[in-house]
């Protein structure tokens, strides 16, 4: 496989998103610059960057959405998360980032130049073909998605990951209404936050530990709580939305293309 030039700066930009969430402060219930080990989490965040230029040389060879894309993306996704793994002696510190991440970074080598609706519909156009070499594994997010009915990861990306979309609208509206860049994309996590099924949580806390970020979330957003306090809630209980901070990363990739 050849990667080009391009492909780097593809993946380089998705990695900064993903970065540019990491270092936001003070982010409820997530790891941020006050407790978080940052060196570590920017270390294994760059791990991520040859499957992802990987991902953008295979789509630029395939040319469109399909089968065999989705299947070549979910082997160099699966060795991507190895790699991680590798790269932060098995901590997880960013599980899971790649799948919104790689369908996205494929969908924008697809539709270069193109909006974050075009962009996110071929994404999901990917997702949604089966990927026959994935382990026949049950994980804890499938599991949780058939108790609960919850759409998951899975099916985010197969919607055309409506939460980013979401979350790249409140970063307009937001700028738009003079807000610092800060507060808007804490905005955005929130919006995120407020109503995505965290198969995650619902792994962790069950559907009430959900209802808890969610509803904290629109509170705070509605101004009926503040920031800090959301945020100490969350990290007494121990509830970890980590996939709104996976939605926030990949809004911010999109957003950056702007």
């Amino acid at each position: 496989m050849v990667v080009t030039r391009e492909d780097e700066v593809m993946a380089r930009a998705a990695v900064e998103g993903l970065l540019a969430g990491v270092e936001l402060t003070p982010k409820p219930g997530l790891p941020d610059a006050r407790e978080a080990d940052l060196r570590g989490l920017r270390w294994s965040a760059r791990a991520l960057e040859p499957g992802l230029a990987a991902m953008a040389a295979t789509a630029r060879r395939t040319g469109e959405p399909g089968k065999g894309l989705r299947g070549e993306l979910g082997a160099i996704g699966r060795s991507t998360e190895r790699d991680m793994a590798r790269a932060d002696g098995g901590a997880g510190l960013h599980h899971g980032a790649v799948w919104p991440l790689g369908l996205l970074v494929a969908g924008a080598v697809l539709a270069p130049g193109g909006t974050v609706e075009e962009i996110t519909g071929l994404a999901g156009r990917i997702a949604a073909y089966q990927d026959s070499r994935a382990p026949r594994v049950a994980t804890p997010g499938s599991a949780v998605s058939v108790r609960y009915g919850a759409a998951g990861a899975k099916g985010e990306a197969r919607a055309g990951f409506p939460h980013v979309r979401r979350a790249t609208a409140a970063l307009r509206t937001a700028r738009d209404g003079g807000a610092g860049e800060a507060d808007t994309r804490i905005g955005a996590l929130l919006t995120v936050m407020a109503t995505l099924q965290d198969t995650g949580l619902l792994h962790t806390a069950g559907p009430y530990g959900l209802r808890e970020v969610q509803d904290g979330a629109r509170d705070v957003a509605e101004g009926r709580l503040s920031l800090d306090d959301f945020d100490r809630r969350l990290r007494e209980r121990g509830l970890r939305p980590r996939g709104s901070g996976h939605l926030l990363a990949a809004a911010l990739f999109l957003d950056g293309r702007r």
